[in-house]
């Protein structure tokens, strides 16, 4: 786990620096900051989906992910409960930047597939990798939303820890299907992020996280079933 506690470290580290330059700058550079963050993450979500899809195995899975998990999320209310919580802060937009922290941190092929190296071959080369650009990725954010920014520390850690633990006990089980199939799912959220983040349409992504299970479940099934 010593690779993700230095990805988790990073994050941290990347959020109180970027909270403190967020006290430092006007509301015309707040502005520009949203901006980029917005394009930043419309532009990293659909290269992901483009990047991705040709490779696709279910070519429709995509389409069941974000409609059963935009479902499920509405009816939680996971938008509404979050967007509460965080305005009773103080702070209306954190729960947007967890959200595309959270994206930007967790759906990444080093992301993923750095828990199970670590796991397997007690090799952190892809979460070391990782822990760098999160550093970056992390004070760019909480210059913008601030330093709640850090609470997206323990979201990477609960997911790369699952990750973790799951491979321990059942070996490698995320296929090359499963990365791609998550990979374009994963694009998708982070796109509907940066629309929302340039206020173009209000997609509650937060709703639309539970998608993001849809593709593990079925390849985990899919080849018992069929």
């Amino acid at each position: 786990m010593i690779g993700t506690l230095v990805n988790v470290g990073t994050i941290i580290a990347g959020s109180l620096m970027g909270g403190l330059v967020k006290k430092l700058i006007s509301e015309r550079i707040n502005a520009c900051l949203f901006n980029a963050m917005g394009l930043a993450a419309f532009g990293l979500g659909i290269n992901a989906v483009v990047k991705n899809m040709s490779d696709s195995t279910y070519p429709v899975l995509f389409i069941a992910s974000l409609a059963i998990g935009g479902v499920i999320g509405t009816l939680l209310d996971l938008d509404g409960r979050v967007g509460r919580l965080t305005s009773r802060k103080g702070d209306g937009k954190l729960g947007q930047g967890l959200v595309t922290g959270s994206l930007l941190f967790c759906v990444g092929t080093l992301s993923i597939l750095g828990p199970v190296q670590s796991a397997l071959y007690q090799d952190h080369t892809f979460l070391y990798t990782n822990a760098t650009l999160d550093l970056v990725t992390a004070m760019v954010l909480a210059a913008t939303y601030g330093i709640g920014m850090c609470l997206a520390a323990g979201i990477l850690f609960l997911w790369q820890g699952g990750i973790y633990g799951l491979t321990l006990l059942c070996g490698n089980v995320i296929t090359d299907t499963m990365m791609t199939e998550l990979s374009i799912v994963g694009g998708f959220l982070i796109a509907m992020s940066g629309l929302s983040i340039l206020e173009i349409k209000d997609c509650k992504t937060l709703n639309f996280l539970p998608a993001l299970f849809i593709p593990v479940i079925w390849c985990l099934l899919a080849p018992k079933l069929f």
